[in-house]
């Protein structure tokens, strides 16, 4: 096969001051045309910087200091801007990872698709309509006419990740980066997207290079794997030697923590239910004025029944849209409930007043999807935590000394209090808001996508670390996740959601394997690399 991109010894270097001199260091690569290079490692092993480093996008006082990028035999390290600017978007397209801040928030959707054919292409305005909807239909918009005029803001996480994956695929470029493209979206949406890929990537002979932290995909999508430590390469080859046969002790690690898609073995329990929700609905009513008819009516969560066992974990899954948010805020009462009844032991929590409900949310916490975006950015580590019990009237000193003591059980030094969230990592600001959950000693714990956003490795510790908490404290747990492999690791129990209704319920192992409900087993089947079976890999005699 033709060599369509070639990293030859890459270095790239940090600015002072940072944890390490390079973010890349004596990196080799090769990407075949009509081929699929997936990147894998953990956060901070250099996985996006060599993807920016091949755009030419990197941050001030990040450069490369070493080595050649080549594309089709062009030095992309030594081209102008001027040149670069030609092959971005029509010769080397790019997914970013964050849509939401990769997207112009003041530009509707459409026109920044657009943007692409009218700075690359003669095309009349109406050709470029027409172009634009096409590509939102291809990547599965479920109203491209309603997207094309939406602004990022109108889109759901899912939806906004489909416009950058149509403006990176518009003028079908030799030669497409994805930057984590798909770790935001649904499972059947993920599936869908990565086929798009394959399929348009088949049919132009477009070489692909693949970033990301999901095992499950590479399983799905790779011809080759390179494995990035630290900024270094541990290891390349192609797909089924790395994922069945690794040989570097890292890869090793990294597949030994991707949790397999069958639910561990749990024993059945007869506990009394914590937590019951009887026809639990939310409706949401958008517009309309004056006019009741023209007002757009969003029924998210529809007559839900659900029960929570003392001790245990139910898991809700489903896709976004599914009403599982909207349930857990619920709840917790960070929403009112139009009906239905929620209790907690005896108590009524969608009955309560907002000040009752108060003096009850010491009984049922919430752990947040974005351990950054519901961490104040102003206020001291420890202060978070201790805020709970200060506010519910326990002293400054001691809310501080349980703050100290939570630190050490989720696994946090006690030294890094005084820290503030940007200073941690994603999976220690995770365990801060794991923390400051149980500060209030809760009953229930409601998690909403609590690793999601976590590399493999770190997934692994905090459901690990959740599991320990459960036995040590004695917490139920409503475990929110558009993940099947952490669902089966993690839940005793499953409900499964769609439109806001719950469609099946039970065990999760009965569940997992015999599927009632059509859309349950769709759910199962389009879990990336479903038929791959991670296993722990034995060390290579010496």
């Amino acid at each position: 096969m033709t060599e369509l991109l070639s990293v030859k010894n890459l270095s790239v270097r940090l600015p002072p001051g940072a944890d390490r001199s390079h973010a890349l260091t004596d990196v080799s690569l090769a990407l075949a045309e009509n081929e699929i290079l997936c990147v894998v490692g953990e956060s901070g092993s250099g996985k996006s910087v060599l993807a920016n480093t091949v755009m030419r996008l990197l941050p001030p006082g990040v450069r490369p200091d070493a080595g050649a990028v080549l594309f089709q035999g062009r030095d992309l390290v030594a081209a102008s801007e001027a040149e670069m600017r030609r092959l971005r978007g029509a010769a080397i397209g790019m997914i970013f990872q964050e849509p939401m801040t990769a997207l112009n928030p003041l530009r509707r959707a459409g026109d920044q698709i657009a943007e692409t054919f009218r700075i690359h292409t003669g095309l009349s305005a109406r050709e470029i309509r027409e172009k634009t909807l096409a590509l939102l239909a291809e990547v599965r918009m479920p109203d491209p006419q309603a997207a094309l005029r939406a602004y990022p803001h109108e889109l759901s996480g899912g939806q906004r990740q489909r416009v950058m994956i149509a403006m990176a695929l518009a003028l079908e470029p030799a030669l497409l980066i994805a930057d984590e493209p798909t770790t935001a979206l649904d499972v059947t949406t993920q599936g869908r997207i990565l086929a798009l890929i394959r399929e348009i990537q088949a049919r132009r002979g477009m070489g692909v290079l693949f970033i990301t932290h999901d095992f499950g995909v590479v399983a799905e999508i790779a011809d080759r794997v390179a494995v990035m430590q630290s900024g270094r390469l541990v290891e390349e080859g192609p797909a089924d030697a790395v994922l069945n046969r690794p040989r570097a002790p890292y890869t090793r690690a990294l597949i030994a923590a991707v949790p397999p898609l069958l639910p561990r073995a749990r024993a059945a329990t007869e506990a009394p239910a914590i937590l019951a929700l009887d026809r639990v609905s939310k409706t949401y009513r958008k517009g309309g004025g004056l006019i009741p008819g023209r007002a757009r009516v969003t029924h998210a969560v529809r007559e839900v029944s659900l029960s929570l066992p003392r001790g245990t974990t139910l898991g809700i899954v489903g896709e976004s849209g599914s009403g599982k948010s909207t349930l857990a805020r619920c709840i917790v009462r960070l929403l009112d409930p139009d009906a239905g009844t929620i209790r907690l032991g005896d108590t009524d929590l969608a009955a309560l007043s907002r000040r009752a409900m108060r003096a009850e949310a010491r009984r049922v916490q919430m752990v947040f999807q974005d351990p950054f975006a519901s961490l104040n950015p102003r206020r001291r580590a420890g202060e978070l935590v201790a805020q709970g019990p200060m506010l519910q009237g326990v002293s400054r000193r001691d809310a501080m000394a349980k703050a100290r003591e939570l630190f050490a059980l989720v696994g946090l030094d006690p030294a890094a209090m005084d820290r503030l969230p940007h200073e941690f990592s994603g999976g220690q600001r995770q365990r801060i808001g794991l923390a400051r959950a149980l500060a209030l000693e809760p009953e229930v714990l409601v998690a909403d996508e609590p690793v999601s956003a976590l590399d493999v490795s770190v997934q692994a510790q905090v459901l690990a670390l959740l599991d320990s908490l459960r036995d040590r404290l004695g917490l139920s747990m409503l475990f929110i996740t558009h993940d099947l492999r952490v669902a089966g690791q993690i839940c005793d129990r499953i409900a499964v959601m769609k439109d806001g209704a719950v469609v099946e319920a039970g065990p999760t192992a009965e569940v997992f394997a015999a599927p009632q409900a059509a859309y349950t087993r769709a759910l199962l089947e389009a879990v990336p690399g479903r038929s791959w079976i991670p296993v722990r890999p034995q060390a290579p005699a010496a």
